[in-house]
């Protein structure tokens, strides 16, 4: 079979590899048909993700953000899942031990192991993973199905974050995944407002319901929003972008007793005024991978709302270009919303 392999830093080669063994009990073969291109996976390629994170383990097969179709079954296998199945990949398998599992909050758990990061994932022509992390998906276009991992995302955060409706929300970043926070706030019943450096990203949020704001300066950015949400500032404020100027207005414009999410990755370090912390006795909340039932929920919102997750895909290739396709998300932010490695 055919896959794309990161080799070392920077060094992707489309290669011939084994095919799977024959599934095992509980384990499933897919056939992915889409693999979503995401942050973490520049992160990964570039050599700069994290330990904490999963480092750089080469060679690694990436892709976490996966739809396919079902090749083969195993013995002990659900019922529900069948041959020729379409489905989407949750990409997490925790260990179950540790401190974060027996909180029951597996998405944090220190062993993790994340399809694409630290076990081979989405970019080859069969995949061989447990059934647990196989969720059948009603949805026509492959590529929409693939985005029910950076749904998850926000569909966690906006569960970190307590949405209530009619509350005041502000989403910094107006890329795929704060469009879903978008999408999902405002199908919470909130009051949404979505800023970003690029006018033209926002023409999206207010197609899903919400107000919109170019980015201009910090403390611009951040009188405009607790005017929005007079008198007290919004209760909730969510960073989608890693970005330290951003990370700070978050702070600095919720509301007291409000809810700040972090929710965009980077390794960037973030100057705050410790007193915005105490005077206002904010709950700072990070937001990692989802769980499985988390997972399912996401599953469901793709369902419901494909014609505006179509719209986040900007730019698809195929398995052959993958390496061009990951070079050409990295270096062109701009251009790039979300793309999107199919098979043929």
């Amino acid at each position: 079979m055919r896959a794309a392999v990161t080799e070392d830093v920077r060094t992707m080669s489309v290669l011939e590899r084994p095919d799977p063994p024959a599934p095992g009990h509980g384990q499933v073969v897919l056939h992915p048909e889409a693999v979503g291109i995401c942050g973490s996976d520049f992160h990964l390629f570039t050599g700069e993700l994290s330990e904490a994170a999963g480092g750089s383990r080469f060679p690694r097969i990436q892709g976490h953000e996966v739809a396919g179709t079902i090749a083969a079954l195993g013995p002990g296998c659900r019922e529900e899942l069948q041959i020729g199945q379409r489905v989407a990949l949750y990409p997490l398998q925790a260990c179950g031990e540790c401190y974060p599992c027996r909180l029951d909050r597996p998405n944090t758990c220190d062993n993790f192991e994340l399809i694409g990061i630290h076990v081979d994932g989405g970019l080859q022509e069969r995949l061989s993973t447990p059934q647990a992390q196989v969720f059948p998906i009603r949805a026509e276009n492959p590529a929409v199905a693939a985005m029910a991992e950076p749904v998850s995302i926000a569909v966690r955060a906006v569960n970190r974050a307590a949405i209530q409706p009619g509350e005041h929300v502000v989403v910094l970043g107006a890329g795929p995944i704060g469009q879903c926070v978008c999408m999902l706030g405002c199908e919470a019943g909130a009051k949404v407002l979505v800023i970003d450096l690029q006018a033209s990203r926002l023409a999206l949020s207010r197609q899903m319901g919400a107000e919109t704001l170019v980015w201009t300066e910090r403390d611009e950015v951040v009188a405009f929003a607790r005017r929005w949400a007079a008198p007290a500032g919004p209760p909730v404020a969510v960073d989608a972008t890693g970005a330290p100027a951003a990370v700070r207005a978050m702070v600095d414009m919720v509301a007291s007793a409000g809810r700040a999410v972090q929710v965009g990755m980077s390794g960037e370090e973030v100057l705050l005024r410790i007193g915005s912390l105490t005077e206002k006795e904010i709950d700072l909340l990070g937001v990692s991978c989802c769980g499985s039932d988390e997972f399912a929920e996401a599953v469901r919102v793709v369902e419901r709302n494909g014609s505006l997750l179509e719209q986040l895909i900007s730019h698809e290739f195929t398995l052959e270009q993958a390496p061009e396709a990951l070079r050409f998300a990295i270096s062109s932010p701009t251009e790039v919303m979300k793309v999107v490695i199919r098979s043929e």
